[in-house]
């Protein structure tokens, strides 16, 4: 069986985002740029369309049940999409209830804007002068210390590398903080 069959199979001959029966492609979520069974999804020409740049907000409101499907690069692409439309209420509400694994996120973030601009936990971009609240015990590199799950780092910076935001917890020394580990207040 063909991976296009296997992946039509797997989706019931329906849009993996919306659920339409429309003409199906295959689209193969990025990084990847190969379709397989793994890393690809079958997805209708409306949504082909506006995967990179959603015009039709309305008609993403179909991630509310795509999200939650089991196949890995659905939750990623719905994840994306979510993100991209997150100043949508509905959407940032979707966004805080969405569970993925560690490693699906990290796929989900790769490559989510071309200018790599930091991102939250939650998927909220990043912005120079934004507090933050650190979701998890954080390790100090070089030191017994712990930046506590709680702690509000106020004021960040952005550097060269997307991945990190720096700034000052509790009126102590400049920190940088993983982006992904914060959480926009």
């Amino acid at each position: 069986m063909s991976i296009e069959a296997t992946m039509l199979q797997r989706c019931e001959s329906k849009c993996e985002l919306c659920a339409s029966e429309a003409p199906l492609s295959a689209y193969a979520v990025p990084p990847h740029s190969h379709v397989t069974v793994d890393h690809g999804i079958m997805v209708c020409d409306k949504c082909m369309g506006e995967i990179d740049d959603p015009q039709d907000i309305n008609h993403w409101r179909c991630l509310n049940d795509s999200m939650w499907s089991q196949v890995v690069p659905v939750q990623v692409a719905a994840w994306r999409q979510l993100t991209r439309l997150n100043a949508e209420s509905w959407a940032q509400d979707a966004l805080d209830m969405m569970y993925m694994e560690e490693e699906t996120k990290t796929w989900a973030m790769q490559g989510m804007s071309a200018d790599d601009k930091p991102f939250d936990c939650n998927g909220v971009e990043l912005k120079k002068g934004d507090d933050v609240t650190v979701i998890k015990d954080l390790p100090v590199k070089g030191t017994n210390q712990v930046i506590k799950q709680g702690t509000v780092i106020r004021g960040i910076s952005i550097g060269d590398d997307p991945k990190l935001v720096s700034g000052k917890a509790n009126g102590g020394q400049s920190m940088y903080v993983i982006a992904e580990y914060c959480r926009k207040k």
